[in-house]
């Protein structure tokens, strides 16, 4: 499926505009209808490229939906899709005349089969394996068929599950010791283990419930495997169980909505809420990253700097019981959903909770926070010193292109990044290399400040709108923040944001792009819309959530776009991705590739042999024993996962295992890899860092990578080359802003 790559990558570039066309409200009684009468009104009237919602709308809105719903066909039967089928055409008429027969009736089919497969699992897991038998099981989903009947559905999840426990099955022999002989006997009950000397001579069976019996009885490991997924398929339920019908009916909206493009998107309230906290790198509450298993919520991590990390009154492993706030009893969350225990422990800043514990050894005591900002310190940029001998350089790593939405002249990426290049100057980086690897990208206004910290003056991208002058964002003032060789490092999943400085930075030939063959190729633009404003002040609903849509299309200076096309980089290197079908073109749905006017601009005239440090690069490149094995590495993995069939015999399992084995030493000489390359932090960070372990584990641990980053390495070797071509400087002056 295509589209599955758009939720890992959350590719996106948002901008604030105003909406023209909310003079209209809306008041059906039925929440669900209303929902879908304000999407259907707003996509109509907002979207840059809005769709004729007509019979072909519906046959794919259709089948995206149910694949949604099924992915792996291990809930619904031949015949529930053959009811299903009766709408394939109809869901355009029924979203003119807010009929929800579709949706209620698979809604209501899949809890009905969601309670049987939780039976199911249990009864397919309560007996043996036998992996003598001569059976494959296929994973091309995509392609087989539904289930014709309960027998055949029981199979499929069979066949599943024993694909999931082999895996367990073999690692688990393949670690258990070698002191004692098992002479195993497969049969229609599955693994029968017979413990023999070294002589061959019969020893009594280990009692399974003996510490460290797993790992010398083969029955015992059955059964231990067995019952190692069975507890992951109970997790999984437990989740699916706490999913509400407004969850299920978002997906429906966004089976419709997705059809316009890949990037609009339905937010229900809490996934708006979770949006705003990406994009900005902050939220409100105790700085505590929760989870739920076995109806308890748990505390898996302390944020650094959080009210939780700095009262240090909480520790990994803690369970909350209740949550109470201030001058109210205290609530018990034990089986409440996540979503709605983490509502309960956010709140404003200053404003206390008290939280109900139970520690790690049994005890149980109660503990009170004040709540304050709590800022994901890994949405934001870093840098580090590079040494390379006596020479210094700088790297500053952008996660993403992120902002306040409330108040801009909050901490955003642009300024963030500023403040970086003023410490890097002070520790002398003699050039400086901007890593926008994995960057989905973020806020529009962010690129062009962004931009302009690197260029005198002059445009960064051109904007259209349907039937709108396009618009030229620039950069007005001729401050330049850093006239020193820049690098910019990019690969297939730096998307929008990233791309359009990119692009405009390889339009000025302001900096050598070194990457992927082309980036993620996405040249859109999205405004989130807020539902709400289109609803009476004194509605009974609620929050209704907000629509992010695609409003717009951005072009290069050139007047090239970057839709399915990328920025195609000066020096191309291959990367694990390189044959990975994740980009905008292998998306559903994806808008066109254009082009408009070019605009008038003026190459940066600080480089000198521009094309040539270019060409010396790709030389070096071409002759890089490292980089040959990751093309080929990435290569086998593609080979790989087209693989559509695996044995469930456990000696051609294994024996795929080896073979696969064999392939892999030879890779893992990737990890292997050593730079000459020292890193460090700059000394702001350092102050930091005596004050929070944390943080200093977290930055040798980046440390520790880059060293072994060989693309980091060749950035450096450029910055050296145009060095060496004798940049003309222009005076650097103070931070923008």
């Amino acid at each position: 499926m295509k589209r599955k790559f758009v939720y890992l990558l959350a590719a996106l570039l948002v901008s604030a505009a105003s909406c023209s066309f909310t003079n209209k409200t809306f008041d059906n009684p039925d929440k669900d209808k209303l929902l879908l009468d304000l999407i259907s009104y707003v996509l109509e009237n907002a979207h840059f490229n809005p769709k004729d919602v007509d019979d072909d709308f519906s046959e794919h809105v259709y089948d995206n939906y149910i694949e949604s719903l099924d992915p792996l066909k291990r809930y619904f039967l031949q015949s529930d899709i053959d009811e299903f089928n009766e709408y394939r055409s109809a869901i355009d008429d029924q979203i003119k005349t807010s009929d929800l027969s579709f949706f209620n009736l698979t809604y209501d089919r899949l809890m009905q089969r969601m309670d049987e497969a939780s039976v199911m699992y249990k009864d397919v897991l309560e007996k043996p394996y036998n992996y003598n038998e001569d059976e494959v099981i296929d994973v091309d989903y995509e392609n087989i068929p539904f289930a014709k009947n309960k027998e055949e559905l029981w199979q499929r999840w069979r066949k599943q599950l024993k694909f999931s426990t082999i895996e367990r099955y073999v690692s688990a022999m393949e670690e258990s010791s070698d002191s004692i002989t098992v002479e195993n006997e497969m049969t229609e009950d599955g693994v029968q283990g017979k413990l023999v000397d070294e002589k061959g001579n019969p020893k009594k069976a280990i009692d399974e419930n003996v510490e460290g019996a797993s790992s010398k009885d083969p029955v015992a490991l059955e059964k231990e495997t067995r019952e190692a997924t069975m507890k992951t398929l109970g997790e999984y339920f437990e989740f699916m169980e706490d999913l509400q019908r407004k969850d299920w009916f978002a997906a429906y909206l966004n089976a419709i909505v997705e059809e316009f493009d890949p990037h609009t998107f339905y937010f229900a309230p809490d996934d708006k809420e979770r949006f705003d906290v990406s994009m900005s790198g902050k939220f409100e509450g105790i700085g505590a990253r929760l989870q739920k298993k076995n109806d308890h919520i748990k505390i898996i991590e302390i944020i650094s700097g959080g009210p939780a990390w700095r009262g240090n009154l909480l520790e990994v492993g803690d369970i909350i019981m209740k949550v109470g706030q201030e001058n109210e009893t205290p609530v018990s969350i034990v089986g409440m959903r996540l979503e709605d225990a983490v509502k309960l422990i956010k709140g404003p800043k200053g404003s206390k909770v008290l939280l109900t514990i139970k520690r790690l050894d049994g005890t149980v005591e109660e503990v009170a926070i004040e709540r304050d900002v709590v800022e994901l310190e890994e949405s934001y940029a870093k840098s580090s010193v590079v040494k390379k001998g006596e020479r210094t350089f700088g790297v500053i790593n952008l996660p993403k292109f992120y902002i306040d939405f409330d108040d801009y002249k909050n901490r955003n990426a642009a300024s963030d990044v500023a403040k970086e290049i003023e410490e890097m100057k002070k520790a002398g980086a003699e050039g400086l290399i901007l890593d926008l690897r994995d960057n989905g990208g973020g806020s529009l206004k962010t690129v062009v400040d962004m931009a302009g910290l690197f260029i005198k003056e002059g445009p960064i991208v051109q904007v259209k709108s349907t039937g709108k002058e396009k618009e030229v964002l620039s950069d007005t003032d001729d401050r330049v923040q850093w006239d020193g060789p820049l690098v910019i490092l990019v690969n297939e999943l730096s998307a929008s944001a990233s791309e359009i400085l990119a692009a405009a930075m390889q339009d000025y030939k302001r900096a050598i792009i070194l990457g992927s063959k082309q980036t993620y190729g996405k040249g859109t633009v999205q405004n989130v819309i807020d539902l709400n404003r289109f609803l009476r002040g004194d509605n009974e609903y609620g929050d209704v959530g907000a629509l992010k849509v695609t409003t717009q299309k951005f072009y290069r200076i050139n007047g090239g776009s970057t839709q399915l096309e990328g920025v195609k980089s000066d020096v191309v290197v291959p990367d694990r991705y390189s044959y990975r079908d994740i980009g905008e073109k292998d998306q559903e749905n994806p808008l066109p590739w254009d082009k408009i006017e070019s605009l008038n601009y003026e190459d940066w005239a600080g480089y000198i042999d521009y094309e040539e440090t270019i060409d010396r690069s790709k030389a070096r490149m071409a002759k890089n024993d490292q980089l040959k094995l990751i093309d080929e590495n990435a290569q086998w993995v593609k080979e790989k996962q087209e693989e559509k069939e695996y044995p469930l015999n456990i000696d051609k399992y294994k024996a795929e295992i080896e073979k696969d084995e064999e392939v892999l030493k030879r890779f893992r000489k990737i990890a292997d890899y050593q730079t000459d390359l020292s890193f460090k932090s700059l000394p702001y960070e350092e102050d930091l860092m005596t004050k929070d372990s944390t943080l200093r584990e977290k930055r040798d641990r980046w440390h520790k990578n880059l060293s072994k980053d060989v693309y980091i390495e060749e950035a450096v070797n450029v910055l050296e080359d145009l060095k060496m071509n004798n940049i003309k400087k222009h005076k650097v002056v103070d931070v923008k802003g």
